[in-house]
């Protein structure tokens, strides 16, 4: 029996499709086992459940699936802790699991959603076999460094950068947290994770026996190579696409801003460029981020020059991102980036932040070609958005082809046998 603790949620992301994809790569190999997936979505169905993971990622399922249904879901959830988040999430997910497990008891676990602290009630508690995929440490070296040196970040809030004694009290809780969460990792009989900056963060924090295994996230990038690669007609107005959910760490004031700037160098010139930022909202504090990323608009006179789309359909996605010149991107230390996958996917030449995954492992070079671009701050993201508009419509086209190409090895077929070696011992 196979279990996987995953909350099925009603706005797709691609933690969501690595619970489908993983799933009927195992029910393909593994066709005498059961496979159950615990949620806390109670007033769904599995009949609606599995009906959303056809409409959002076309994926079916070969043979049937039991869903073990969850109350206790809201103990999870970050706005229930406004202080020590990290730790109130993390015993949240303890008695989370403690209901799963005391619900069905099976034979393997594995955990899809960052709920470390489950990993040693199903060891332990359950004597199964137990394998996780990290998309996102619970805490990173680089969380620690951010508070050791006082920076503000949305995860450091600025009264505590800004004050000695706080961010001392802070960086010891953090360490004490880092400790704890190292100790839980050692549960784990297969690590998997979905880059190599989580592989660094993960090797360095868990005392795990196995080494992690990079399992590249599936990303649906088929879909976005039948968008055709038209050359560009030089009246052509370009457009700067981003696409994320609205979420702090997303940082799309710095777009917002760097995108001024650009408009500032652009003086004279004609037809001046868009900025669209595409975007999923899970709730009213999604939408009232969008409502302040709108006043800073025109707080900065690009009111006129940048467009908001919320939730849209994936065809409407396909078209604004098969329009674009630029797919713009500006989280710190993105863990992976199946955006940045899909806009290069799509044709769109990528700029995105120099760190994380995007740095080490989406936007390198291709056979020794240029694949993308990598900028840090404000006024870097707006130079780069310049020389990319200079470069001549054959050079843009290459980058984009050369894109192309790199992202193929992101596919589902790729994920799955990867996946697939990963967790070949937990079924020995």
């Amino acid at each position: 029996m196979l279990t996987r603790l995953k909350d099925i949620v009603t706005f797709g992301g691609g933690g969501e499709r690595v619970l489908w994809c993983a799933l009927r790569a195992l029910q393909n190999k593994y066709k005498d086992a059961s496979y159950i997936i615990y949620t806390g979505d109670t007033d769904a169905t599995a009949e609606n459940i599995l009906l959303g993971a056809y409409r959002r990622f076309n994926i079916r399922l070969n043979q049937p699936v039991k869903f073990v249904f969850l109350k206790k879901r809201y103990l999870v959830e970050a706005s229930l802790y406004p202080y020590f988040t990290l730790l109130g999430q993390s015993l949240g997910s303890v008695v989370l699991g403690w209901e799963a497990l005391v619900k069905c008891v099976p034979d393997v676990y594995i955990d899809s959603m960052g709920y470390a602290f489950t990993l040693p009630l199903f060891k332990y508690l359950g004597s199964c076999q137990v394998g996780c995929y990290v998309h996102y440490p619970t805490i990173s070296i680089d969380m620690l460094s951010v508070v050791k040196n006082q920076n503000a970040r949305f995860n450091n809030a600025t009264i505590i950068a800004k004050n000695p004694l706080l961010s001392k009290l802070k960086l010891v809780y953090y360490y004490l947290f880092a400790l704890v969460y190292g100790l839980i990792g050692s549960c784990a009989d297969v690590v998997m994770v979905n880059s190599s900056w989580t592989l660094g963060h993960i090797a360095s924090l868990w005392r795990c026996g196995a080494y992690p295994n990079i399992v590249y996230p599936p990303c649906d990038v088929q879909a976005f190579l039948d968008i055709p690669l038209c050359k560009e007609k030089s009246t052509t107005e370009h457009t700067i696409v981003s696409v994320s959910q609205f979420r702090p760490e997303k940082d799309h004031p710095l777009q917002i801003r760097a995108f001024a700037k650009l408009l500032e160098k652009s003086t004279g010139q004609q037809p001046l460029p868009k900025l669209i930022l595409i975007g999923g909202c899970r709730n009213q504090e999604d939408d009232r981020r969008v409502n302040e990323l709108k006043k800073l608009c025109q707080e900065l006179g690009v009111e006129k020059r940048v467009e908001f789309k919320v939730n849209i359909p994936f065809e409407e996605l396909k078209t604004h991102l098969g329009n674009a010149t630029i797919g713009l991107h500006t989280m710190w230390n993105e863990h992976f980036g199946i955006g940045i996958v899909e806009c290069m996917a799509a044709g769109t030449i990528i700029l995105a932040h120099n760190s994380g995954g995007p740095k080490l492992d989406i936007v390198v070079p291709y056979e020794g070609h240029t694949t993308g671009f990598l900028s840090e701050n404000e006024e870097d993201y707006a130079d780069t958005m310049a020389h990319i508009f200079s470069l001549s419509p054959a050079k843009r086209l290459e980058i984009r082809q050369n894109a192309r190409q790199s992202v193929k090895r992101f596919a589902e077929q790729e994920f799955e046998e990867t996946f697939l070696l990963s967790v070949e011992q937990l079924f020995k």
